[in-house]
């Protein structure tokens, strides 16, 4: 279906890819997955033609047609959610003026015009409408929402029409840029319940271990300008890799010893006459020697020690007949909740159903409309939002922002959490006022770390963090001794972390005193998840 062969790319005078070579065959799930800037998306823009290799090349089998998933959606004008879904917000319209300028052009026998022509026959199939509408329901909307102007709703929203219209034209290769990032965890299982069931292939990025488990049945590492291929999902990929390391530091161990005995032999015995001729070969043999490198470190998880919160009361927060509405949409009504000392909690439901608002009640970010919000004893309390930057010092570096809230900390240890969140080596001179969201949100999570308070709370914390980094954050709060309550749809940081489990839906809370596998168990939302995409 794709091969690659001895491709070569360079960016900003930097080999990103020097004789890579890959094979995607019809009905493969395949993982791409390297550290940010080892190239990636470079290798999405390769495939889709919108950039060339420097050598090499990039062949498709003919007929096959390729389709998209951008981490961010374009913007969309006047057109509701179901002309986003069914490409009649512009997708057949610009698929129409590319074949016209091949038909101008006389060029109506190349593999772009038969993917075009594909693409405009799949969008305008009779069955399109009720296939986007099935899709639609699938990734969360409401039978209410297709009529709805898409500009009037989120990013994550509208990138999730978009995400509808791709699987409607059902490419016969899938290319997926973090599909899961705007997913809630309901829409995440029926999605990957559908690409289990794909016909065609499917080649993704993703951050997400337990989505890649579920789906993968390879991955390639970029890994010193090559792709390096290993068979299995991303937990058979970490143990190869690690068996792979294991031993090439051996290899390289085993030499060194043998180059230390020889190198021993020939000085020992260069100056002795009954043993020159021998302490020569051997020198000639070393030179000839085909040296190994030192395997580097494999990137892991960060660990460090940082400092316990204060003990809190056992009632860390109670909620009593809580009212919350935003404008006519009446959020909760009589909200009661508990919150004790040393619960591991996350929140679940579809998104809209008020996992953030509650959050933001019990920070007192959002003013109560009607009844009572009670704190506990002795209590320190962190937020943390995906967009909060307003506690970071716009003139301080990003150095001296974490040194300001841990003046004990060293700068050695400063530098390695901050690298482990994406912080590289200049980076940590950047002045807070110039940081992305991204950034912002990244250097707030380090200084909760730093100086933990005893509740914390969290929305998407793994939001704009990649794989390692997840899991330092991991490791990081299972040493955590304080009360933890966080929003995520990061299935292996909630399988990881998580004792007690909500689900809000319709302003209703259900509470399940378990992990996430007995939540799963008791509802039944894997096998609802299944259902839904065999009913589709």
């Amino acid at each position: 279906m794709l091969t690659l062969r001895n491709v070569t790319k360079t960016f900003n005078a930097r080999t990103l890819f020097s004789g890579a070579c890959m094979t995607i065959n019809h009905g493969e799930r395949v993982a791409l997955v390297g550290p940010n800037g080892a190239g990636k998306s470079t290798l999405f823009s390769l495939i889709l033609k919108t950039d060339t290799p420097d050598a090499g090349e990039i062949v498709r089998d003919e007929w096959t047609t390729v389709g998209f998933l951008p981490q961010e959606c374009e913007t969309v004008g006047d057109v509701t959610v179901l002309e986003v879904a069914t490409g009649k917000a512009g997708e057949i319209e610009r698929l129409e003026k590319q074949l016209s300028d091949f038909e101008a052009a006389g060029d109506v026998s190349s593999p772009e015009y038969f993917e075009t022509h594909a693409k405009h026959d799949a969008l305008q199939d009779p069955q399109a409408e009720a296939k986007a509408k099935r899709m639609l329901k699938g990734l969360g909307y409401l039978e209410g929402d297709f009529d709805r102007p898409a500009r009037e709703l989120s990013g994550g929203w509208i990138m999730r029409a978009h995400m509808a219209r791709l699987l409607v034209m059902e490419p016969d290769l899938l290319l997926l840029d973090e599909p899961t990032n705007h997913l809630d965890l309901m829409s995440l299982m029926w999605f990957r319940n559908y690409l289990k069931n794909y016909p065609g292939a499917v080649l993704m990025i993703s951050h997400d271990r337990d989505f890649m488990d579920e789906l993968v049945q390879n991955v390639f590492e970029i890994e010193d300008s090559k792709l390096i291929p290993y068979s299995g999902n991303y937990s058979d990929y970490l143990r190869l890799r690690e068996e792979n390391w294991d031993r090439a530091n051996q290899a390289w161990k085993n030499q060194q010893k043998e180059i230390e005995a020889m190198q021993e032999f020939i000085d020992r015995f260069r100056s002795v006459a009954s043993k020159a001729a021998q302490a020569q070969s051997r020198e000639r043999q070393l030179e000839k020697m085909e040296k190994l490198d030192k395997p580097r470190p494999l990137r892991k998880g960060f660990r460090f020690n940082f400092p316990q919160p204060p003990r809190s009361g056992q009632r860390i927060i109670t909620l009593s007949n809580v009212d919350q509405a935003y404008g006519t949409k009446q959020v909760y009504t009589g909200l009661d909740l508990e919150i004790e000392r040393g619960e591991r909690t996350v929140l679940v439901g579809p998104n809209g159903a008020g996992k953030s608002t509650l959050i933001k009640i019990l920070a007192g970010e959002v003013p109560i409309q009607k009844g009572e919000r009670k704190l506990g004893t002795n209590l320190k309390l962190g937020y943390f939002s995906q967009h909060r930057g307003d506690s970071l010092d716009p003139e301080c570096s990003v150095l001296d922002e974490l040194k300001r809230v841990s003046p004990e900390i060293r700068e050695d240890e400063a530098r390695s959490i901050l690298g482990s969140f994406l912080f590289k080596r200049e980076d940590v001179h950047k002045k807070c006022k110039v940081l992305s969201g991204g950034e912002k949100s990244r250097l707030n999570l380090v200084k909760f770390l730093v100086d933990p308070p005893n509740l914390l709370l969290m929305d998407e914390p793994t939001t704009h963090l990649d794989i390692w980094a997840i899991e330092g954050l991991i490791m990081a709060l299972e040493k955590y001794e304080g009360t933890l309550v966080f929003i995520s749809h990061d299935v292996h940081f909630i399988r990881r972390l998580a004792q007690k489990v909500i689900h809000i839906n319709n302003g209703k809370l259900s509470t399940y005193t378990g992990d996430y596998d007995y939540y799963l168990q008791k509802t039944g939302a894997e096998e609802n998840a299944r259902a839904a995409v065999v009913a589709g």
